[in-house]
């Protein structure tokens, strides 16, 4: 258990479901992880608290990733806590759905500012921290992004403008050694899906039905390939976007 042993890493949005589980499978196996989170802390310092009770090393950094400052100051007490970066994981993410006729300039500023701009700036932070010995970086997108629900045109738009990012980004990054890769979860059961009445309900029941493993996913799905992508396991891997949806053919 020690893929990522001596590793610092950043995981965003990690108080809750995916975040949340890729930062204690990252500890697990032996990252620094730093839980960023915009405003459920006790959500974060649960996860904070799970993973030093089992002896591993985090600690807890506030900040909304769409503000420049708390980018800034998110990254300054990583480096004060740790003084590098190797990995950073764009979990950081907000959705609205919402027929067209009711999108607003606000929804759709608020989705592309925490979900695109928000990414684009930890990519800009962390290559400081990265210098020379090159990095990591794991987008989290969404099957959303190629296979658009209904209501869903804004959300789908930033996940494939985040794919977009991935993609131009390792070319980018040629000799620089820095790799950086998207994971496309499908649908998977969080704090989230489950408050918005998804889990349980007919969309759930369809969407398993075009599933071809049978099931709705779960935080350790996508954290256990977040592993695989952030070790050297994955080191001949870059610019690639990586379904982790069971297979689903369908919303």
């Amino acid at each position: 258990m020690d893929k990522l042993r001596n590793k610092v890493a950043i995981v965003t949005g990690a108080s809750k479901g995916i975040g949340a589980s890729i930062a204690r499978y990252f500890a697990a196996e032996g990252a620094k992880v730093v839980v960023n989170y915009a405003s459920g802390k006790e959500g974060a310092e649960h996860v904070v608290k799970a993973i030093t009770d089992k002896g591993g090393t985090a600690i807890l950094v506030q900040a909304d990733v769409s503000k420049e400052a708390d980018i800034t100051r998110l990254f300054e007490e990583t480096k004060n806590a740790f003084g590098t970066l190797d990995i950073l994981v764009n979990n950081a993410g907000i959705y609205h759905y919402a027929p067209i006729e009711e999108v607003s300039a606000a929804s759709f500023h608020q989705q592309f500012s925490v979900n695109v701009l928000g990414s684009l700036l930890a990519i800009q932070a962390s290559l400081k921290l990265f210098g020379d010995k090159g990095g990591n970086i794991i987008n989290i997108s969404s099957e959303a992004g190629k296979m658009p629900l209904p209501t869903g045109s804004v959300y789908s738009a930033t996940k494939a403008a985040l794919d977009a990012i991935t993609i131009a980004l390792s070319k980018e990054f040629s000799g620089r050694n820095i790799r950086i890769n998207s994971i496309l979860p499908g649908v998977v059961e969080t704090e989230g899906s489950r408050s918005a009445g998804f889990i349980g309900s007919d969309a759930e029941t369809k969407m398993v039905a075009n599933t071809p493993l049978g099931r709705t996913g779960q935080p350790e799905d996508i954290a256990r390939v977040a592993v695989f992508l952030a070790s050297d396991d994955a080191a001949w891997i870059t610019g690639e976007k990586i379904s982790v949806s069971g297979g689903i053919y369908g919303f």
